[in-house]
């Protein structure tokens, strides 16, 4: 396994620190919205005397409250159909253990979420990626190129939706095609929807919604984007699937339960966060074009307007970004301040594919966003100067 392409390079950014200077992290997608107040104050009310084990499945009171949320979405969903797990990362797993089996292929398109391989590798599932491309805004392929994909060990096509690093978002009518593409072969889809609240120019559409899916979806969530309660470790597997709920309901019961303060506090974010999931859009919506406009004022410099989400990748005038994201940490200093990004060949499966790009997360307050850019636009100029030019 390889370290993430997210985390990697923290020991530069802990010695950056350690000499002083202020580190803007791009690098992760931590919110720094504060999480619900009255989220807060649920876990501040818990008088239990006693943490005990709980269900595997998840609190019966949780599972129910989801399922009314995703039911906004036209997902028709019950809380039987809803397993709570140890954030989206147990989902993910879980999926790809109930639907693969050692040696079995999932299709996905790169660059995708690094845990995705991580997670593949553990279980010893293959990934088979299907390239998209910068200049497409990282646009879904065609369900025929897809199809050319497919062979005997395939078990599953998966989507990040909207997307995680990418920030694109496929419409109801890629859906509906590639659960099409799924159904003709007996695929599983599955979906990674925890970016659904954050789309800024069209609507967001489930899976879950889209008829004809029952036996072949499965949907991945989590709390931490949304409510901005990353720590608290509460994700949910949902599908339709009683085999796979059966098989999901084995490794629940062998990790035991989801953390139980994770889902009183879930619990209060369903309750009372629809006002505060507006808010939080607003925000990022003002986020991304403050990034949108910084970055385009950046000579060489490739970036397109991501559509939802938090994260945009984008092609810097350098080499190798990691070398570049490095120097960014251990040499350059700006009145005191750097900035870390995540290298994006990191996001890929393919080798030596995204080697120029890294993935910026627009998750800062719109003035420590700015002078991250404008970290970054000294950072080029300088590395050009002193790093590059020497070289040639």
């Amino acid at each position: 396994m390889t370290l993430s392409p997210i985390r990697s390079l923290l020991p530069f950014a802990r010695k950056a620190k350690k000499e002083g200077r202020n580190v803007f992290h791009l690098n992760i997608g931590q919110p720094d919205i504060p999480t619900p107040p009255q989220a807060m104050e649920a876990i501040r009310a818990v008088k239990d005397r006693i943490i005990s084990y709980g269900p595997s499945e998840g609190l019966p009171s949780l599972r129910a409250l989801v399922a009314q949320y995703f039911n906004k979405f036209d997902a028709h969903v019950t809380a039987d159909d809803i397993y709570v797990t140890t954030g989206a990362s147990e989902a993910i797993l879980f999926t790809l253990f109930a639907t693969c089996d050692v040696g079995d292929e999932v299709i996905i398109p790169e660059p995708f979420y690094a845990n995705y391989l991580g997670f593949a590798e553990t279980s010893s599932i293959k990934i088979v990626p299907i390239t998209t491309h910068i200049e497409e805004a990282f646009g879904l392929p065609s369900p025929e190129a897809f199809e050319q994909l497919i062979t005997p060990r395939t078990r599953a096509i998966m989507l990040c939706n909207p997307g995680n690093p990418t920030g694109q978002l496929y419409s109801a009518d890629q859906l509906k095609k590639i659960l099409d593409l799924c159904k003709r072969h007996n695929l599983f889809m599955v979906v990674d929807e925890v970016y659904r609240e954050f789309c800024y120019d069209t609507n967001f559409t489930s899976i879950l919604s889209v008829e004809g899916g029952e036996d072949h979806v499965i949907v991945i969530d989590s709390i931490s984007k949304v409510f901005s309660s990353c720590g608290a470790r509460i994700g949910y597997l949902i599908t339709k699937n009683e085999d796979i709920r059966n098989t999901v309901l084995k490794y629940a019961q062998l990790r035991l339960c989801p953390p139980y303060l994770g889902q009183v506090l879930a619990e209060a974010c369903y309750r009372y966060g629809h006002d505060y999931i507006e808010e939080a859009k607003i925000e990022y919506a003002k986020r991304r074009e403050v990034l949108y406009s910084g970055l385009n004022s950046i000579d060489g410099i490739k970036a397109y307007k991501p559509t939802a989400a938090f994260y945009n990748i984008v092609e810097l005038p350098v080499p190798n970004a990691t070398e570049f994201c490095k120097w960014m940490l251990s040499d350059f200093n700006h009145n005191g301040n750097t900035v870390m990004l995540a290298p994006a060949g990191g996001f890929y499966f393919s080798e030596h594919v995204g080697a120029s790009q890294v993935r910026i997360a627009y998750i800062l307050n719109e003035n420590h966003l700015q002078q991250a850019l404008e970290c970054l636009q000294v950072g080029l100029k300088q590395y050009h100067k002193m790093v590059l030019q020497p070289a040639t």
